[in-house]
Parts: structure tokens; sequence; C-alpha cells
């Protein structure tokens, strides 16, 4: 009887084993499986290798986005091509891979196709393309809201670019209720803005409509107020330069408490403030919006400008040109500027550039005795540096002067002096005797 047991039991398992199945005959075999999803893995490598995803990338990649594996292999291949299909180029492919790799689910790319070819794209980049798939994806909102805020913002009197630039700026938007947008329409109009000028304030400052008007606008306009602006200066300004909109609560204040106490020169002073004390302030925060971005922290950065006020009558173009040649080319640290903040006051053209490129030079023929940093290259005056590093190299003389353009034309070259010497003539007895009889008729 035993022995009859053991015969079906060895009968029974060699059934599963030639099945693929072991334990449980409702289970798949781990082995083959495995097989399978090693195929799907490679598959799915070289696919994401065609848009540029690095191979070493997509283990680690599919293990945390196990949804992949799941769905076919033919659909996440034409999700890609929606993408494609979109304008969107390979490097933002990767890019929404690495941080919203929910997009490539197909249903949700292939309905977000047929709404953007039905409105024609309106013109919205690529990017803001990306960044409103994202939006969507992470707040679970269907691409029909993308067609119900155009038609609100349409009836309002926003153009198709101006929705565009809403897109890219602040892709969210599309988020929003109608009753959120209408009470920015309605903050606008309280302070005295057009409809007419509506699609401008949008269009000039997206980011408004991700902005709370009892929490931020209203409290804003409040204390635009109590400093002593009223609603009429505040809407000139606004309609000037609606990124006033955009300052922190309290951010205007400290930048008029800066104003109040810098130390320069007059005519500096009187560039600062020729346009009011109101602009004067918003110009403040818009350059120590720029020196934030590079690095600094909000008190360094206020340190900065006060020690520097020439920045504020400088475009951010500029402070970022400065600030991009010293961290790239100079490879100085951009808290340099703590120190030395007289580094973005002086010329880029007739200061910075030729002293830079004397010292490389002598760096590179081993001419200089010590190091010479960030602070003795900016603060010494013109002469006291031309006689330190240009003078006593001649090779240095073409350098510095080449840099410096038209004022180095305006004079000679070196030695050409000579040529100016008067000429000497030799003196004759007539000559002596008239100057003698010259001097005793004097006399």
């Amino acid at each position: 009887m035993r022995s009859r047991l053991r015969l079906l039991a060895f009968r029974e398992t060699g059934r599963r084993y030639l099945s693929g199945r072991t334990g449980d005959s409702s289970s798949p075999n781990p082995r083959f499986l495995s097989q399978s999803q090693h195929r799907k893995q490679v598959s799915l490598a070289n696919l994401f290798q065609r848009y540029g995803f690095s191979p070493s990338q997509s283990p680690d990649f599919l293990a945390k986005n196990r949804f992949l594996l799941d769905a076919s292999l033919h659909d996440t291949e034409r999700s890609l091509s929606i993408l494609s299909s979109l304008k969107i180029p390979n490097g933002l492919v990767i890019s929404v891979m690495s941080q919203c790799p929910g997009v490539l689910e197909h249903d949700f790319l292939r309905r977000w196709e047929v709404v953007f070819r039905e409105f024609g794209f309106l013109g919205v980049s690529s990017a803001g393309i990306i960044s409103t798939l994202q939006v969507s994806r992470k707040f679970n909102v269907g691409p029909e809201r993308f067609g119900t805020i155009f038609e609100v913002l349409k009836g309002l009197g926003v153009e198709d670019r101006t929705y565009c630039r809403i897109l890219e700026e602040f892709p969210g938007v599309i988020a929003l209720g109608e009753s959120e947008i209408l009470g920015k329409v309605k903050f606008l109009e309280g302070i005295g803005i057009s409809k007419a000028a509506m699609d401008r304030v949008f269009c000039t400052f997206p980011g408004i409509m991700g902005l709370s008007v009892e929490d931020r606008l209203k409290p804003l306009m409040r204390e635009f107020r109590h400093l002593g602006f009223d609603k009429g200066v505040a809407r000139d300004e606004i309609l000037r330069e609606p990124r006033v909109l955009g300052m922190e609560l309290g951010e205007l204040s400290r930048c008029l408490e800066l104003l109040r106490t810098l130390k320069c020169r007059e005519p500096i002073k009187e560039k600062i403030f020729r346009g009011g004390e109101f602009r004067a302030g918003f110009e403040v925060k818009l350059r120590l919006d720029c020196l934030c971005r590079h690095g600094l922290i909000r008190r360094d950065a206020f340190k900065v400008l006060w020690k520097e006020p020439r920045l504020i009558v400088y475009q951010t173009g500029e402070i970022e040109r400065k600030i991009d040649f010293l961290v790239n080319e100079m490879n100085y640290d951009v808290e340099c500027l703590i120190e030395v903040p007289e580094y973005l006051g002086v010329n880029f053209e007739k200061q910075i550039l030729p002293r830079y490129n004397v010292i490389e030079y002598l760096r590179s023929i081993g001419g200089l005795g010590d190091p010479v940093g960030l602070t003795n290259l900016i603060k010494p005056s013109r002469l006291k540096f031309y006689n330190l590093y240009v003078k006593p190299y001649p090779e240095c003389e073409k350098i510095f002067r080449k840099c410096e353009g038209d004022e180095a034309k305006k004079q000679h070259a070196v030695g050409l002096w000579k040529l100016f010497k008067p000429q000497k003539y030799p003196q004759s007895k007539d000559d002596a005797e008239n100057i003698r009889s010259f001097m005793e008729l004097g006399g």
C-alpha cells in the first residue's frame, strides 16, 4: 500500500514538472516567468536607448516603474511615438521619463494627443506640452480641462499666444476652477486695470494664476498703501511691470529700507530714483533675485547690493554676464562677491577683461610670484595696476591696450613721443646779437 502511494505521488510530481508548474498548479513557474521578464526588460531598454536613455539606467528605472513591465511593449512604443509626434525632442522625453514616468501610459497620452491636435497646439512649446502632461498626471486632471480653461480665458479677451505663455510658465492653470480665474480678473478690475489690459498682465506675468487673491494679492495691495503708495501709483506700476504682483509680502518694505540707507554719490542716487521710489524698490528686488539665482543667499545678496549701489542701475543681463565670467572663466566661487562687490560695479570690457587677460598671460609664463586674488585684480586703480603688472612687461602692453579698445586708440604708442620732439637748430651770431639788443632795450 505504501509503495503504491509513493508511485502515485511520484507520477503527480512528474506531471507538474512537465507541465511547467510546481507546488500550486495555478501559479506560474518562476523560472519561466523570470526569463519572460528579462526578455521584456531587454526590449524596453533597447527601445529607451533609441530615445537617448542610458542602458545602465534602465534596470533601476524599470524596477521603480513596474507598470511598464505589465504594459504591452507595443503600447509603450506607441507612447514614445506620440511624444515625438508632439514635437518633443529626445532630451525632453528622457527628462519627463525620469521626472514623471506615469506620462508614458498609452491611454493617457492618446487622449491628450487628440486634444492637442484638436486645438492645433496653439503654438505651445514642447516644454509647455511636457509641463501640462506632468501636471495632468500629478493632479489627475483630464484633457477636457484644457479646452474648458481655454474657453474661459478666451471669453476674457486672452489671446492664444497668452494661453501658451500661461501653459509654459504656470501649467497648473488646467487644475484651477473657473471661479478662481474669475476671482483674479475681479481683483485686477478692482484696482483699476481694464479688461483690455488683462491680456498683457497675464502674458507678462502668468504666475498670477497661481496666487491666492485673499491670502496674497489683497494683502500685497494693503502693504503698498501702508508704505504710502496710493491705488493710482500701484496700478500704474503694475501696468508698467505686472511682475510687481509676484513680490512677497514685506519684500518691498525691505528693499525700500535698503535704498534709504545707501551711501553713494549723488549722480548714482539720482539714476536710482529717477523713476520714483516704488520703481526703485522693485528694481532692487530684481537684482536680489538675480544674485540669489546664481547661488547667494538673500542676506548676502543684500550686503552686495548695499556695498555696490551701481548694480541697481545696471541691467540684470550685464550682471549675469559678469557672474558667468567670474564662475566659468575665472574659476572663482560666487561667494567672492561678498568680499569684492566692486567686481559687479566696474566696466566689463574696459577693466575686468583687460586685467584678467594680463594676469592670465603672466601666470602662463611664470611671471607671478604670488597668486593674484580677485581683490588685487579689481580694486587697484588703473595706474597702480598698470605700473605693477603691465609696465614691466612690454608684451603685456599690447594685451592691455588691445582689450581697452577705443581708450587705447586715443593714446600714442610706446616711444612715439620721440617723433614729436622739437627739432634743434644751431644758433647763429645774428641771433645772438638780436637777443642781446632785445634784452638791453627791455632793461
